[in-house]
């Protein structure tokens, strides 16, 4: 058989897991089986204070077809380059031709900033004015609006941000504007549900020290999908606590680990979290949890993540919180193995190989548990599993209602509203030739890699996966997701259900196997 590692990764890859700087604590499984050292290693990497830095790992494409990486307050660092994000037009959203995953990597880390470019005027101490801001309080808009206000200042406008709050009163969403003209901010949202929401403006000037921040007053208004611009009456849920059947919630999980900040992997590593889900594999000795690749394989720097920890059910806890206390969530955490990718997402950059945004780890059946007590070590046992799809999913087919056969789940944890694990779902399409695309999708950060399920049973969140939560654009919401049909998925899963444990790696950054000769 044709060797299953690129030449440039010959050292296939197991968790290494920081020896030097955190000790075996001794720490057991629920059947009182010892949890394996360097499993155990892992568990105690995951300090409260790491915790609370971990940022969602969450990719987006601007309208020149740049990557960016957003952070957790919003704002977006360049990925695989050193070009500036740019804020346009709502209108632009979109590159003119659509990411289609081929073409070569470009090259180098960088981060870049947000600011609109110019300097600060030292005499300004005024915020600026917000007025004129539509929809208007008491307003009564579609599923889809343009939003706008009137921001002036002196010194001239930083940044600009429109503030969207959920019906529920604590969820928020937060939108860049353009300038469009006369003082203008504008964007176009959709994908609302019927409901009462709220939105206000938080604008930055140029003014000395930072600038000085204006916040508007909440604005209230009413969505009813059958009236206003671009109403359409069909079933949404843009983004919502998942309380349905507990069957994906149980197989769905948070993703601890971290990846490196530079390329030589000898500086720090970053905090990340994603979400996964625990697939029916069919093996013995090891379960298998499918995420995106770039919750596995940093494509910009070369390495495999590190110190990667999963925790299945997490909205289950009976802690605040993910506060990494293994014993209060419903079955414990699991420390995995190793990740596998697909060649052609690790020689090439995102967004070129966002084709390829699919990938495992792998977790072995023995000594990776710890925490609360479950009904097996075995993580597929404990926690349960859904069926990977690799033959057929459904686009478009006309018919807007929850019953038809295109209506999609697409589902993921929160990192803003932790713990809770959330759901969007409507018909899906496609974007470009190598995604599927659902366009209202509104999940928050942290549920990359997390499962579109089609067709879901709500009542026992028991479905098929056929794809994963991977990228989106800039400027509008919608969630892409890499399609599994007809792709090296399923070969890559069968290399991930095979690949032995003791062939695996464990220096930091070669924690997987790159395989390449899948189609």
């Amino acid at each position: 058989m044709t060797s299953i590692v690129n030449p440039r990764f010959k050292t296939a890859v197991v968790l290494a897991l920081a020896t030097s700087l955190f000790s075996f604590t001794g720490l057991t499984q629920a059947q009182g089986n010892a949890i394996s050292a360097a499993k155990a290693r892992v568990i105690d990497h995951w300090t409260p204070e790491r915790i609370s830095h971990a940022t969602p790992r969450d990719l987006l494409i601007d309208n020149r077809g740049l990557g960016y990486l957003r952070k957790a307050d919003g704002s977006l660092q360049a990925y695989g380059h050193n070009t500036r994000p740019q804020i346009i037009s709502s209108t632009q959203k979109n590159p003119n031709a659509k990411p289609d995953g081929k073409g070569g990597g470009s090259g180098g880390g960088g981060k870049g900033g947000n600011d609109g470019g110019g300097g600060s005027t030292s005499s300004d101490s005024t915020a600026p004015t917000i007025t004129s801001t539509n929809p208007s309080d008491g307003a009564t808009i579609g599923s889809a609006h343009t939003f706008s206000a009137v921001i002036t200042d002196a010194s001239g406008i930083k940044s600009v941000s429109f503030v969207v709050t959920y019906p529920n009163g604590t969820t928020t969403q937060s939108f860049t504007p353009a300038n469009i003209g006369n003082d203008t901010w504008s964007t176009d949202l959709s994908g609302f549900s019927d409901g009462n929401w709220s939105w206000h403006v938080v604008a930055k000037d140029k003014g000395s020290k930072g600038g000085n921040t204006a916040t508007s007053t909440s604005t209230n208004f009413t969505v009813s999908s059958s009236s206003g611009s671009g109403g359409t009456g069909d079933y949404v849920v843009t983004n919502a606590g998942w309380s349905q059947g507990d069957a994906v919630q149980n197989a769905a999980g948070r993703i601890y680990f971290e990846m490196p900040d530079t390329a030589n992997r000898t500086g720090s590593w970053g905090g990340y979290v994603c979400s996964g889900t625990v697939t029916t594999d069919e093996t013995s000795g090891r379960s298998i949890i499918i995420t995106a690749s770039h919750c596995v394989y940093d494509d910009a720097n070369k390495a495999f993540a590190r110190n990667v920890l999963f925790i299945p059910n997490q909205a289950g806890t009976t802690g605040s919180g993910t506060d990494l206390n293994c014993s209060n969530d419903p079955i414990g955490c699991w420390a995995t193995s190793f990740g596998v990718v697909d060649n052609n997402w690790a020689t090439k950059t995102f967004p070129n190989n966002i084709a390829w945004d699919y990938a495992y780890y792998v977790v072995n059946d023995s000594g990776a548990h710890s925490g609360a007590t479950a009904s097996s070590d075995s993580l597929d046992i404990a926690a349960g599993s859904l069926p990977v799809n690799f033959t057929s999913a459904y686009t478009y087919d006309g018919d807007p209602s929850a019953t038809s056969i295109d209506f999609t789940h697409s589902l993921g944890y929160s990192y803003s509203e932790d713990p809770n694990f959330m759901y969007f779902a409507e018909d899906m399409k496609t974007e470009g030739s190598v995604n599927w695309w659902l366009a209202n999708c509104g999940l928050s950060g942290g549920s990359s890699g997390g499962p579109w399920v089609q067709p879901m049973d709500e009542a026992t969140g028991i479905g098929p996966i056929i794809s994963v939560n991977s990228w989106g654009y800039t400027t509008a919401p919608g969630m892409a997701g890499p399609k599994l049909v007809g792709t090296s998925a399923e070969c890559i899963y069968a290399e991930a259900k095979s690949i032995s444990f003791t062939s695996v790696s464990s220096t930091d950054g070669d924690e997987g196997v790159v395989i390449d000769y899948c189609p």
